[in-house]
């Protein structure tokens, strides 16, 4: 099982930055593929950003390139997603979200484990 925690949402004037936080625990976790998505109420969830624990080059969705990054801390232990120049329709709830196959797809379906969730609101 993995076990994963998000933080670091919160409320941000337009043109802030936040950085979200996933803490992954688990049984060879260290393997799997992991992903940001987020959900606009009365929404599927929407794919934001992915990557490997290892070096890899990342996934974005095309509303966040340039603006958002995701990245892994050295010890396996935490993704980020740090999100710059923020704007009102980035509100939502984030969630972190891993792939047990080890790849950064888009589709929230191959996901196997997901986290709580926190949720980001951007005034303007």
């Amino acid at each position: 099982q993995v076990r994963l925690v998000e933080s670091g949402g919160g409320l941000v004037q337009a043109g802030g930055s936040l950085r979200l936080s996933c803490a992954a625990s688990g049984r060879n976790f260290e393997r799997y593929g992991m992903g940001w998505f987020r959900q606009f109420p009365g929404m599927e969830r929407e794919f934001v950003a992915a990557t490997t624990w290892s070096i890899g080059v990342p996934n974005y969705a095309d509303s966040v390139k340039g603006r958002f990054a995701i990245s892994t801390d050295n010890a396996k232990t935490a993704v980020y997603l740090h999100m710059n120049n923020l704007k009102p329709e980035d509100t939502a709830v984030y969630y972190c979200a891993a792939d047990l196959w080890g790849r950064t797809s888009s589709k929230p379906g191959l996901y196997n484990f997901w986290g709580q969730g926190t949720q980001v609101t951007v005034s303007s």
